[in-house]
C-alpha cells in the first residue's frame, strides 16, 4: 500500500487525510507541521509529527507527501511550505479524485489537490501546488498559474489565464478570455468579465436582508 504524509493540521488536512485513504488508496502515515505549531498529538488516530524530524522519521522515498495548507497570505504560506518539502526531497504527486472529468490534454502539476466533480475540459494547464475544491468548471485552454487555490462551484469560461497564488472564491463567474494578475482575490459570488491587474481584490456583492422578518412572510 502506498504510505503519505500529510503537512498541516487544519480542517483541510483531515479532509485531505479521508480522500486519500478511501479514494488513493494511501496509508496515511502521519500529519505534520513545525513543532511551534503542534497542540495535540494525534488527529483520527494518527500521529502528528514535527516537520523539524520527518526525515528521521518518514524519509523521503518512504512516503508520499501533500500539503494541505490553505489560502493565507494568498497562497504564500502554502507555496513556502511546497517548497521546503521540495528542498528535503520528497516526492509531491497531484492527488486527482476519481470523479473528476479530464482529457488526455490537460496537464496538471505536481503537489495539486483537486477535489471531486471538478470539469476540466481539453487544453487546461494547470501549474503546481494548486488547489481546486469541488465542482468546479475550467473551461477549454485556459492556463492556471502554480499556487492557485479554487473554492467550490467557480466557473472559469475557455481561454482564461489566472495568474500565480491567486484566490477565487465560491461561486466566482469569469467570462471567456480573461486574464486575472497574479496574487489576486477574487471573492465569492464575484462576476469578472475584464482582465484584472496584479493583487487586484474584488468582492462580490453581499445580498441585503429584506425589509420583513421571516414570520412575516405569508407564502414560505
Amino acid at each position: 500500500m502506498k504510505r503519505a504524509v500529510i503537512f498541516g493540521t487544519t480542517d483541510f488536512a483531515e479532509v485531505a487525510s479521508v480522500y486519500l485513504r478511501e479514494d488513493a488508496g494511501y496509508d496515511v502515515a502521519a500529519f505534520t507541521v513545525d513543532q511551534d505549531y503542534i497542540d495535540r498529538e494525534s488527529i483520527l488516530g494518527i500521529p502528528v509529527v514535527p516537520f523539524e524530524r520527518l526525515t528521521e522519521l518518514h524519509a523521503p522515498g518512504e512516503v508520499h507527501l501533500f500539503c494541505c495548507v490553505g489560502y493565507s497570505r494568498v497562497n504564500a504560506n502554502r507555496r513556502e511550505v511546497f517548497e521546503r518539502c521540495k528542498a528535503l526531497g520528497y516526492e509531491m504527486p497531484a492527488y486527482v479524485h476519481s470523479t473528476v472529468i479530464r482529457r488526455p490534454e490537460t496537464t496538471i502539476g505536481e503537489g495539486c489537490f483537486i477535489f471531486e466533480e471538478n470539469v476540466i475540459q481539453p487544453f487546461v494547464s494547470i501549474g503546481e501546488n494548486c488547489v481546486l475544491w469541488s465542482g468546479n468548471h475550467i473551461g477549454h485552454h485556459t492556463v492556471i498559474g502554480n499556487n492557485v487555490f479554487i473554492a467550490s462551484h467557480v466557473v472559469i469560461s475557455g481561454r482564461c489565464k489566472i495568474g500565480d497564488n491567486c484566490f477565487i472564491g465560491v461561486n466566482a463567474t469569469f467570462r471567456d478570455g480573461i486574464s486575472i494578475g497574479s496574487n489576486g482575490v477574487i471573492g465569492a459570488g464575484s462576476i469578472i468579465l475584464r482582465d484584472t491587474e496584479p493583487e487586484a481584490v474584488y468582492r462580490g456583492q453581499e445580498t441585503p436582508p429584506h425589509v420583513r422578518a421571516s414570520h412575516e412572510l405569508r407564502r414560505i
